[in-house]
């Protein structure tokens, strides 16, 4: 296993890694598709300001995590939400912990203070590794989105960064 920082040449392996999530799941609540040219614009603007991990295991990507500004107010120029993808069947195997970690690791080393991971709810693996991070549960949101159908609720959690 490896981690390292992404780059654009990332994109095809990202998206096909979050397509899934899309098209097969309430966890991502987007509902079309992406392009990898509109992932590689998007991992531009989110590496510009913040860390993008790719976590790679025998050459191929198994997972992906960044971090980029919560708000864009200036007031919350230190706070950062994050966001994990393990590639299906990658889970119960330490990735997204060892992921996360770094990726803490470089949003500490930012001088940032606090870290936001919006969670669709429930969600229950990634609300047992963000609580096994530290992160504890700040809000939740009822019905605030809909997907295949059904009112989807979000659960925020908090990582202050001391």
């Amino acid at each position: 296993m490896t981690i390292r920082k992404a780059t654009t040449a990332d994109a095809a392996a990202t998206t096909e890694i979050y397509n899934h999530y899309i098209t097969h799941t309430n966890i991502s609540f987007e509902t079309e598709c992406l392009t990898a040219e509109e992932m590689a614009r998007r991992m531009e603007s989110i590496m510009s300001e913040g860390p993008y991990l790719i976590l790679e295991e025998d050459g191929q990507v198994s997972g992906y995590a960044y971090a980029h500004k919560w708000k864009e107010r200036a007031a919350y120029s230190r706070t950062y939400e994050t966001t994990v993808y393990l590639r299906p069947g990658c889970g119960g195997r330490g990735l997204g912990t060892a992921l996360m970690e770094r990726l803490i690791a470089e949003c500490r080393a930012m001088g940032l203070h606090a870290l936001v991971a919006c969670i669709t709810y429930p969600n229950e693996p990634s609300v047992r590794l963000h609580e096994k991070l530290g992160f504890t549960r700040v809000s939740l949101f009822r019905e605030v989105g809909r997907k295949f159908g059904i009112w989807l609720d979000v659960q925020d959690m908090e990582l202050l960064l001391r």
